[in-house]
């Protein structure tokens, strides 16, 4: 073991995010700005590096296994940061074994399958990590809130997730689920820097304006959300992702943490290699 590794000491405890199942839910008493213990975002910074060497490391290990996976699920309010967090937290690991999906409004196709046969499709092969930008919790999220189904239907859902998802854990793939969590005077802040920015207008839709005056009803549909599917096999990590350095090193703890506990291995090596010569 290097210097380095025996001497770093996490300042981020995965655990202090987690919701335990069964634990009631007030988003509105999470400090979304939180910086935890760190003096500044610089130490922040150097505590991310030390989580994504491992990563990157643990994720070779996983590949080379074959025998496992990684599903990251990714939920936030409009403006919430998942593809920052992708972008900071995964950067630099090899995308052979690193797939990421992005959910948007169901097609025709999709819309004549049940609503789970989508999400299906992209759970992670055995040595991948795949992300998902957006989930099947869409379907007990906007669904909910915008009224697409009667709740004789959406009701259901949570139980069908929670089975689901147990079916995938039971079956060697570790499921991490994490809500990047923003106050509502963040999101306005960033809203209003697509708006002033000539380069990010793109990402700028109005229809967010229209979400974003349902704040209140979102924020109950996460809280369900959080309490009627946070289990023992497919957790819910509350991030406050106000600071996007923190949110950055909070979710790579995690996600290190998560590889760590499945222990990957390299396959034993073919006997006799130590006899090879390679020949001119």
């Amino acid at each position: 073991m290097n210097s380095r590794a025996a001497t770093f000491s996490p300042t981020i405890n995965p655990q202090d995010f987690r919701i335990d199942p069964g634990a009631s839910v007030d988003l509105a008493q999470m400090e979304a700005r939180q910086a935890g213990s760190f003096g500044s975002k610089k130490e922040g910074e150097r505590e991310l590096a030390h989580y994504r060497r491992r990563i990157i490391a643990l994720q070779e290990r996983l590949w080379a296994e074959h025998k496992q996976s990684l599903l990251v699920i990714l939920q936030a309010t409009d403006t919430g940061g998942k593809d920052g967090t992708i972008r900071h937290v995964f950067g630099g690991v090899n995308p052979q074994g690193v797939i990421v999906t992005s959910f948007k409004q169901p097609s025709p196709e999709e819309l004549d399958h049940d609503y789970l046969w989508r999400i299906h499709q992209h759970t992670p092969a055995k040595g991948e990590i795949a992300i998902f930008n957006r989930s099947q919790y869409e379907d007990v999220l906007v669904v909910r809130v915008h009224d697409l189904v009667p709740k004789a239907v959406w009701e259901k859902r949570y139980r069908q997730i929670n089975d689901f998802e147990e079916r995938l854990a039971e079956t060697g793939t570790a499921i991490v689920k994490l809500f990047l969590h923003i106050s509502r005077e963040e999101q306005k802040e960033r809203l209003q820097a697509r708006l002033d920015d000539p380069e990010k207008r793109w990402k700028f839709n109005p229809g967010d304006l229209a979400d974003r005056a349902m704040w209140e009803r979102f924020q109950h549909t996460y809280r369900d959300m959080l309490e009627r599917c946070s289990t023992p096999f497919a957790p819910w990590y509350v991030i406050p992702a106000d600071r996007k350095w923190y949110r950055n090193v909070a979710v790579a703890a995690i996600v290190a943490d998560a590889l760590e506990r499945m222990d990957p291995q390299f396959p034993e090596e073919v006997p006799g290699l130590d006899e090879i010569v390679i020949p001119d």
